[in-house]
């Protein structure tokens, strides 16, 4: 069989249009091979007949193919995700910063009650059930608003369960912050600010990919906790400025990976939807959180 070919229009051949034409071909071939009629006679009308029916069985025999190295497998998908869009991505991080502004304020001000009203921080030294009554709560909305997807796009319950959750952090943070200084609280404060700023114009810049350490940062987030829970009961001054500083690295590759999954662009993992802004802001607002923590240990810990 005999086929030629000639570049017209495109085809795509991840989508398996070639098949369909290599398919259709060999269909064609085989009607006018059953369709042909041989003679022996060496009549002259009989020979014109055979060249156009050769002709007619060229013509049917050419197929139009383009081999074009623009169309690639990934401009579908680039198609299907709505970040492909830069004013959606831009809309997308500037909602996400201005949530996570709104956050840190609220914070900084419940902890700043805590701080620097004196009779609030006897109150709460003497009252210990008061933290133990906030971690249930706490721990039931975070769980509220990582696991139900639906509920945390749908407004305004996102932004009511956000804010339930941001103060009952602040809560939890003020009840931590009357076992330091003021002092020490503002250091922390003052580092964590730095800190959080120099690794998100990091993470803004950098070529290198943090999103793909993922399931390493999963693991060592396991073993601080464990090394966490060991803690309690040895009370060792270097063991818990060791844990002290592996938590502030941990949570600071942490930030740097949220903000790059946040960015997207050239990163391997960036499937974060539009509509996922909340779970956003709330990653990156509990990096920075448990940044300040592991930092304001390490201050106490220095004096």
């Amino acid at each position: 069989m005999k086929m030629d070919l000639e570049v017209s229009e495109p085809i795509d051949f991840s989508s398996g249009d070639h098949q369909h034409l290599v398919r259709k071909a060999a269909d064609s071939n085989t009607q006018i091979k059953s369709g042909q009629t041989y003679t022996t006679s060496p009549s002259e009308p009989q020979k014109t007949h055979r060249n156009t029916h050769s002709k007619t069985r060229e013509r049917a025999d050419t197929y139009v193919v383009q081999i074009s190295d623009e169309t690639t497998p990934n401009d579908s998908s680039n198609l299907a995700n709505p970040f492909s869009d830069a004013s959606v991505r831009r809309a997308f991080i500037i909602k996400v910063f201005l949530i996570l502004s709104a956050q840190l304020v609220v914070t900084g001000a419940i902890v700043s009650m805590f701080i620097f009203w004196k009779s609030l921080k006897a109150w709460v030294l003497v009252n210990a059930w008061f933290t133990y009554a906030i971690l249930p709560a706490f721990f039931v909305v975070l769980i509220v608003l990582a696991c139900c997807g639906k509920l945390r796009r749908k407004v305004p319950a996102n932004y009511i369960l956000l804010g339930f959750f941001t103060v009952l952090q602040g809560l939890l943070l003020g009840a931590v912050s009357v076992f330091y200084n003021a002092e020490e609280v503002l250091w922390a404060t003052a580092a964590t600010a730095l800190v959080t700023l120099s690794l998100t114009l990091f993470a803004l810049q950098t070529k290198w990919d943090f999103t793909m350490l993922n399931g390493m940062l999963f693991v060592l987030l396991f073993v601080l906790i464990i090394y966490g829970i060991l803690l309690l009961f040895i009370r060792s001054y270097w063991l818990h400025l060791l844990y002290a500083g592996l938590g502030t690295i941990v949570f600071s590759l942490y930030l740097v990976m949220d903000v790059q999954l946040m960015v997207g662009g050239r990163h391997h993992h960036s499937d974060l939807d539009p509509e996922e802004y909340v779970f956003a802001a709330l990653n990156i607002y509990l990096d920075i959180i448990n940044l300040f923590l592991f930092i304001l240990q390490l201050i106490g810990l220095a004096r």
